[in-house]
């Protein structure tokens, strides 16, 4: 018996995937068919990909949303593509409206040759849309750096007394995990911290 599987994917763990199940459960032979990975498509080693892949056999179909589902990488997609049509794996794009279609007996190259046009030009946009966001991203943080913005996580301040412990842990006075515990860090958000207010009190000591 041949199986009708799903794929679905979402960039960030915070993304939802539902949308893509309902989109796909109509299709699929079983929901559990579907494998979903929350994860960039820069990388195609995503561990749901992965499992589907040694799951899905020859005569099976595989539904996606859309070609992007996958991933982002032109010349990836392109392989895998060319894996699924050698190992007599159907794959249909719901966004991509002739890969849905059956083909008719005696026609079927002019189906391919259609879906073949259509994935290399939309292949080619994904791959010069990922760039061009890449490239914005860079120019954002260029800017915001150049207006001394900071970015990503807020910096966590150092507590009013930190100046007094640290001379106290220094000078042996206090232990490091005593230390920790009256500034309320963790060992590894702590040393952090040590070592960055030792960065500014080196680059003051510079300037003056």
């Amino acid at each position: 018996m041949h199986i009708s599987f799903g794929y679905i994917r979402v960039s960030t763990k915070d993304q939802n995937l539902d949308r893509q199940v309902q989109a796909l459960k109509n299709y699929v032979t079983d929901e559990k068919y579907i494998y979903s990975d929350k994860a960039s498509g820069k990388d195609m080693e995503r561990d749901g990909f992965q499992n589907m892949l040694k799951a899905i056999r020859s005569g099976d179909t595989l539904y996606i949303k859309s070609l992007d589902r996958l991933g982002r990488n032109k010349v990836q997609i392109k392989e895998y593509l060319e894996y699924f049509k050698k190992n007599g794996i159907n794959v249909k794009i719901l966004d991509m409206p002739t890969t849905m279609q059956e083909h008719p007996e005696g026609q079927e190259w002019i189906l391919e040759m259609v879906n073949s046009i259509l994935i290399e030009v939309y292949t080619t946009l994904a791959q010069h849309e990922r760039e061009n966001i890449l490239i914005r991203q860079k120019e954002g943080i260029a800017a915001a750096r150049s207006k001394g913005k900071h970015l990503g996580r807020p910096v966590m301040e150092l507590p009013k007394e930190w100046s007094k412990y640290y001379k106290q842990w220094k000078s042996g006075e206090i232990k490091a995990v005593e230390f920790m515990k009256v500034v309320n860090m963790k060992k590894a958000t702590f040393y952090k911290k040590v070592k960055e207010y030792e960065g500014s009190r080196v680059r003051n000591k510079n300037a003056i």
